[in-house]
């Protein structure tokens, strides 16, 4: 098998532009631009910066270590929804 330099460098600099676009993508999707329902209260929320911000505040209130919401037990998530219902 020859070696091929120019299709080496085309697969390092691929990657080197791909590899950043996926992990920003992955870690820019987590945490906001989704919807959640609140089963509890029938209703539905975007989780968007707005959300978060109330999640983080709810978060420090209950002295809770911060988790995306939905890894959290169902049963935070309740507690979450009724403080959050609250905050009007």
């Amino acid at each position: 098998m020859l070696f091929r330099p120019k299709k080496l460098i085309s697969i390092i600099l691929g990657a080197a532009f791909a590899v950043p676009m996926l992990i920003a993508g992955c870690g820019g999707r987590v945490g906001v631009g989704y919807r959640v329902h609140d089963g509890y209260y029938g209703d539905d929320h975007r989780w968007d910066n707005g959300e978060v911000g109330y999640y983080n505040r709810w978060e420090s209130d209950n002295h809770r270590d911060h988790r995306d919401f939905r890894r959290r037990p169902s049963r935070e998530q309740k507690e979450y929804w009724e403080w959050r219902h609250n905050q009007h």
